[in-house]
């Protein structure tokens, strides 16, 4: 795969603080109730059993609580009754760069989203507000059978594919949050890679709030038949409010037997953000699933990306980076259930806490009864930068069985003086020793990141580090 300079991803957070004052063609109003989910409904054409499955999904949101006797106490500050639930120019996804609305391609634009896939992609989706802008595959992709599109147009174009995953990865009632995405949920990604079909580059998602009090509730589906591989990359900016902004998608994978997929995400969101997501995906026999994670932005992030191992000798894998600053709470973390024989699962965690910012792990690691020979490590690492600093860390362990072999590893440290103490000795500045130190301390990590992401991760970090020292 060609990899670009190292400008390639403009992940800066200054680079995304910025908006455009847009004339919505469509605007659900604020906030939540049936006249919304209708209006929703009405501009999207949608068939009836969508709109009875949102109505039915905004009835589980309303009688299920915020889980407030384990969630971070900021969730009580989401003022769902504040936030516009649906906003859109009108537009059609197009597939031509030049047919996208005046500011909506300038904001892609000015966030090198054209130039990426130009460079190393082989198809993208930017979404803007509530709906896709631009979405296209290379050619010899579609002549493979591939299909990569927004989940609207392939609800309606591609049911016989989508509907019978639709929802059963993520059921409605799994939370409160994977109901209210189901209530009002509009753009997102569906792909479906035929048997035996291997996509070599990447395709990548871009979303892109640009409204103020608004929520995104963008819905993926990616299923890879018997065989496939896909690798899938996302990435997600948000101009600074002074009042909040709801990002709550839900994303399910689906790996049939021997399929792999890999999901990137690095989060950026500006730190007025409540991002509250649940993402999971499902393996088959000898398939696998890997998520690679990274959260850096937002006000409030939960989330634990999972896999079910339904198939013997299937294998799920979470590497995930977390960093968090002062006002912000990163609550992240790995889901592993294990539903058949020989299946395999590891989790490699590692946090930053800087200035008063507070990093959490919560993960799970379930084997069902009666099962043999699964295997399960989790390594969480932590590095406290301030004193003011905290991290926490809740596994929990759930093994029975026969002949499985489970581990799990963690350890919190401060940022080393001595080494600090010795950089500077070289004439190495103090801000400059300590981003030296903490991607020294992610470096691990940051290398399965592709080259594209990774340089640019470890920029945005030492961005992070300027005013931490002292």
């Amino acid at each position: 795969m060609q990899t670009p300079d190292d400008s390639a991803l403009n992940l800066d957070r200054e680079k995304g603080n910025f908006s455009y004052d847009v004339d919505y063609a469509y605007d659900a109003g604020v906030g939540l109730s049936e006249k919304t989910i209708d209006y929703i409904s009405e501009v999207k054409k949608e068939a009836q059993w969508i709109r009875k499955f949102r109505h039915d999904a905004l009835k589980i949101f309303n009688e299920k609580p915020l889980p407030l006797n384990w969630a971070p106490k900021d969730i009580q500050n989401v003022e769902f009754d504040k936030i516009r639930y649906y906003l859109s120019q009108g537009q059609m996804p197009s597939r031509d760069w030049e047919d996208v609305p005046d500011k909506i391609k300038e904001t892609f634009e000015r966030l090198g989203v054209p130039e990426q896939e130009r460079k190393f992609l082989a198809g993208v989706e930017a979404q803007f507000d509530s709906e896709s802008a631009y979405s296209r595959m290379k050619e010899e992709l579609a002549k493979q059978g591939v299909i990569f599109m927004g989940s609207t147009e392939a609800l309606r174009e591609h049911p016989e594919i989508f509907r019978p995953w639709f929802g059963k990865v993520i059921p409605v009632d799994d939370n409160k949050f994977s109901a209210l995405n189901s209530a009002v949920f509009s753009g997102g990604s569906f792909i479906y890679v035929p048997k035996g079909v291997k996509v070599k580059q990447p395709l990548q998602a871009y979303f892109r709030i640009n409204a103020e009090s608004f929520g995104q509730f963008e819905r993926t589906l990616i299923i890879a038949d018997e065989g496939a591989e896909v690798t899938y990359m996302e990435g997600c900016t948000a101009p600074r409010f002074e009042t909040s902004t709801l990002h709550s998608a839900v994303v399910e994978l689906v790996a049939l037997k021997g399929a792999k997929i890999q999901y990137i995400t690095v989060q950026n969101w500006s730190n007025n953000v409540f991002n509250l997501v649940t993402k999971r995906g499902w393996a088959e026999e000898d398939a696998q699933v890997r998520w690679i994670d990274c959260n850096i932005g937002s006000r409030l992030t939960m989330k634990y990306p999972a896999v079910v191992l339904n198939g013997k000798r299937a294998r799920g894998e979470v590497t995930s980076i977390a960093l968090a600053n002062t006002g912000q709470v990163q609550d992240t973390g790995a889901k592993m259930i294990h539903l058949a024989d020989e299946t395999t699962s590891n989790v490699v965690s590692k946090s930053i806490s800087v200035g008063t910012g507070r990093a959490t792990y919560r993960g799970l690691t379930h084997m069902k009864p009666g099962l043999k020979g699964c295997k399960s490590n989790v390594v969480c690492d932590a590095l406290l930068i301030n004193t003011n600093s905290r991290t926490d860390t809740y596994p929990a362990i759930n093994i029975t069985g026969d002949k499985h072999f489970v581990q799990h590893e963690a350890s919190v440290s401060k940022v080393n003086a001595e080494q600090i103490f010795y950089m500077r000795q070289r004439g190495i500045g103090e801000k400059e020793a300590l981003s030296l130190s903490v991607n020294g301390f992610i470096n691990e990590l940051a290398r399965q990141f592709p080259m594209e992401y990774s340089v640019e991760l470890k920029r945005l970090i030492e961005m992070e580090m300027e005013g931490s020292v002292g």
